[in-house]
């Protein structure tokens, strides 16, 4: 009898084992289906997709895509939201409202909201859950739900070379320079200058880099390694997804 119960319970695991190996066979091939790029955009009619550009699934929500122009070789995380026009269905004129250049990575959850005009430069990187948004509710009227009350539009342009970490939410009129890092977690809002780093809510500069100087308060941490080449836009997405609970980077 115990070799009966042993037959039974390995048969039983070899099922299991054969189960898992099949479902995650059938959920690559489903990523890989439904991923969007621009030889294959599925149900999504972009202004525009460049090529090597690759919408990971699934996707979030996504719609006034006529408005939404994507550069070559982006790389749009998992369950991220793009989104032109307070609804679908609109017709937001001629040009494009919301526009990321050549080599943006978004990590996986974040969301870009563009009521207004969104420009992401090239080469900058967002971490997981970042939120950038050019609409904020409004509250003028006391006696009226807030959530019934008109929002504010105010652009949002996010200059090349950022990097921008976890959580972040990057709030309607925010300008950031070239090459800024923005603290996981942080708030910005305003202007940012050029090789800055900001944290806080509401973020402030910490650290500023001066062509005499240096980087002013000095950096207290090694110099990193470069990046080898060769390394893939999606290889740096997977790390920057693997640190997503690191301390941010700011000191």
């Amino acid at each position: 009898m115990p070799t009966n119960r042993n037959t039974f319970s390995s048969l039983a695991a070899w099922r299991r084992r054969a189960l898992s190996r099949a479902v995650h066979r059938g959920w690559r091939w489903v990523q890989e289906s439904g991923a969007v790029t621009a030889d294959r955009p599925g149900a999504l009619r972009f202004g525009r997709i460049g090529p090597g550009t690759r919408l990971a699934f699934p996707q979030g929500t996504v719609f006034g895509e006529r408005w939404i122009e994507l550069g070559s070789h982006c790389v749009i995380g998992e369950q991220v939201t793009l989104t032109a026009g307070l609804m679908p269905d609109l017709d937001l004129g001629p040009d494009p409202i919301l526009t990321l250049g050549d080599g943006v990575v978004l990590g996986r959850g974040s969301h870009v909201v563009a009521d207004t005009t969104v420009t992401i430069g090239p080469d900058t990187y967002c971490g997981p859950y970042v939120y950038i948004t050019s609409t904020n509710h409004s509250y003028d009227d006391p006696h009226e739900p807030v959530g019934r009350q008109w929002p504010r539009m105010e652009p949002v342009a996010i200059g090349p070379g950022c990097w921008i970490g976890t959580g972040a939410v990057i709030l309607p009129g925010a300008t950031l320079g070239r090459n800024v890092v923005v603290a996981a977690g942080s708030v910005v809002r305003g202007e940012v200058p050029d090789h800055a780093v900001v944290a806080g809510a509401p973020a402030r500069v910490v650290r500023s880099w001066d062509a005499e100087k240096g980087w002013q308060p000095p950096l207290r941490t090694p110099a990193p390694v470069p990046i080898p080449t060769g390394v893939t836009p999606e290889q740096l997405l997977a790390l920057a997804e693997a640190g997503e609970t690191a301390a941010p980077p700011a000191e």
